[in-house]
């Protein structure tokens, strides 16, 4: 398969390229690096991404931005912006795409844990991957020409732990291994319309 992965220079998205790239094509995409350079904030960039690279079997997606504070700190802008740069930014790389991804293809989008186990300074996060699931759910059962939707859902990597370890108290770290799995479930198996946790 011939498999786009936006985010590919991030800790999930090496994840991603690492489990796939053994079997498939992959076209690295990202704002500053990749084969492909693409913001996903701009639907001209998103565009452009998908005529340079073609017709392609996959999507992956594992990119976006969220603000961590004090639920006291926060701001409706806050939450706009979480929700703008990590949940429209990837609704966005789908509905852009669906003339690209081949039928029978699929996309992979990417939320995380904080909507399902939370930590301090994580309503942002929680906010815009609850958005995702919903999102991948409904969008689903109306995905045309047989093509498949889903979100990967991983807790905090190993790798990442010296970044972000501190904030995640108590939580049990996930392999890249296993993160890299949950990514070729969904690109190389058939379900659809699932939110695949890595705990």
């Amino acid at each position: 398969m011939k498999i786009i992965v936006v985010g590919a220079s991030g800790d999930v998205g090496k994840a991603a390229c690492d489990e796939l790239s053994a079997r498939h094509e992959i076209i690295t995409a990202g704002r500053t690096s990749g084969d492909v350079r693409v913001d996903l904030a701009s639907p001209e960039s998103v565009e452009a991404m998908y005529r340079a690279t073609g017709p392609v079997d996959a999507v992956v997606s594992a990119a976006g931005e969220v603000e961590f504070a004090r639920l006291k700190d926060m701001s409706v802008e806050k939450y706009r912006f979480g929700l703008e740069n990590k949940a429209l930014t990837q609704v966005g790389l789908v509905l852009a795409g669906l003339a690209t991804v081949k039928e029978g293809g699929s996309f992979t989008l990417t939320s995380g844990i904080l909507d399902r186990d939370p930590v301090l300074m994580g309503t942002g996060a929680a906010i815009a991957n609850g958005a995702l699931a919903g999102f991948v759910k409904s969008a689903a059962i109306d995905m045309p020409g047989s093509r498949r939707i889903n979100v990967v859902s991983p807790g905090l990597l190993e790798v990442s732990a010296d970044q972000y370890g501190a904030m995640f108290p108590g939580h049990e770290l996930v392999s890249s291994r296993r993160v890299g799995l949950a990514y070729a479930k969904c690109v190389e198996g058939a379900i659809t319309g699932q939110v695949v946790t890595v705990d």
